[in-house]
């Protein structure tokens, strides 16, 4: 029997989530100027404290004896999705990028003194991290071309290199850093190694927040200047920084799908409520066939993202490959959220491309989900592989589209 229900537990917890955000935190945003970072900042403090002591919904990805909840994959899209109709709703969770990722990265590859002096507080709250590994100069799909240097003196790494788009740097208390530590590896993948690097450190230069198309938000250009980094501090073994980076983003890919899943149905929830109430040229806009098609294509498009999202968090939980199933995720559900998103827009009219809603920055956020964790053309260059090297193994293209039993 296959059964689309969430477990007991896993459903309470969901309503818990959305009662929290309902009750709380949607009225705290919405009061506030969301302009202002130091007021955004503060609303977060104060709402994370009452998820923490007062809801008990606290790093709910991060097991149990490290003061989390201990969810899987599959009750984290629901989790996930439910936070996420809320635009700083993970963050008052503590399982918001890059830190979630990053949690689960120290939690996998760190040393026990590793743990206690970096994962202790981002886990506790009292500490952010950034993940830097993407580099102007060279193609961010492609991690082997890295260019920032790193070589050994005596008990310590000096890194030379330059960062940017290094999201939420500014205010974070360390980063995971990835640079070129062997000339001559043996293959590409091998190349690159990974630090945890203090910030600040002397060396460790933010040149800038980078202003994108819908402001600034913390993407952090960097500057690395004869940066030196104990040997201690290593994360995982020399020439592991590929195979790290890959391991995180795997599964980091997937989480932000849940997070889009929550924006898109809130962009659906817009555009039907709009319809149900706009009339014009004779009947409301619910009643006419070009209105519908946008929500019957926003429907289908959301309830495949819901299913892609689930079978591919199932297959991390059971221990099953999944790296086919989440890059499809990624290209289908960011994709998906840009048209449902534009086409609430469409029917708001000038309502929907002015800021009096939501709508218009849903759109702007939207944009960098078809490149960010890997471009649309990257995906699909490694569906079609996996698809094409399935017929040829199996003569059957079954194991590249989910291996399901149909």
């Amino acid at each position: 029997m296959i059964d689309f229900s969430f477990a007991p537990e896993v459903e309470t917890v969901r309503m818990k989530v959305r009662e929290f955000m309902d009750t709380e935190v949607r009225p705290q945003w919405e009061a506030i100027d969301q302009k202002d970072r130091g007021e955004v900042v503060r609303a977060i403090v104060k709402l994370r404290g009452r998820a923490r002591d007062h809801w008990k919904l606290w790093l709910p990805h991060m097991p149990c004896e490290w003061g989390g909840m201990g969810l899987g994959p599959t009750a984290m899209a629901a989790v996930s999705a439910e936070a996420a109709k809320v635009s700083i709703g993970p963050f008052v969770l503590n399982a918001q990028a890059p830190d979630e990722g990053n949690q689960h990265t120290l939690l996998h590859w760190a040393t026990d003194e590793q743990k206690e002096k970096y994962l202790r507080p981002l886990c506790d709250g009292t500490a952010r991290s950034c993940f830097a590994m993407t580099e102007p100069e060279v193609a961010g799909s492609d991690p082997t071309l890295i260019k920032t240097q790193a070589y050994q003196d005596g008990d310590e790494w000096v890194i030379n290199g330059h960062k940017w788009f290094i999201s939420g740097a500014r205010g974070a208390q360390f980063a995971l850093l990835v640079a070129r530590t062997e000339d001559n590896p043996d293959m590409p993948q091998a190349a690159n190694s990974c630090f945890i690097v203090d910030i600040p450190s002397e060396g460790f230069n933010i040149v800038r927040d980078v202003e994108t198309m819908s402001g600034g938000h913390n993407h952090c250009e960097i500057l690395l200047q004869d940066l030196r980094v104990p040997a201690k501090n290593m994360l995982g073994g020399r020439g592991q920084g590929h195979l790290l980076g890959q391991y995180r983003l795997g599964p980091a890919r997937l989480a932000h799908c849940m997070r889009w899943i929550g924006q898109a149905e809130i962009a659906l929830d817009m555009m039907v409520d709009r319809a149900l109430q706009r009339y014009s040229h004779g009947s409301i806009l619910a009643e006419k066939q070009g209105i519908q098609w946008l929500i019957a294509d926003s429907s289908m498009e959301l309830y495949q993202c819901k299913l892609m999202v689930l079978h591919a968090a199932y297959k991390i939980e059971q221990g099953q490959s999944f790296t086919s199933e989440v890059s499809m995720a990624k290209h289908f559900v960011a994709n998906s959220l840009w048209r449902i998103i534009d086409r609430a827009i469409q029917v708001h009219g000038a309502l929907g491309y002015s800021t009096d809603t939501p709508l218009a920055h849903m759109l702007q956020q939207a944009r960098w989900s078809r490149f960010a964790d890997g471009a649309d053309e990257i995906h699909q260059m490694r569906i079609a592989q996996r698809t094409i090297a399935a017929f040829k193994d199996y003569g059957s293209t079954k194991a590249a589209t989910g291996d399901l039993p149909l």
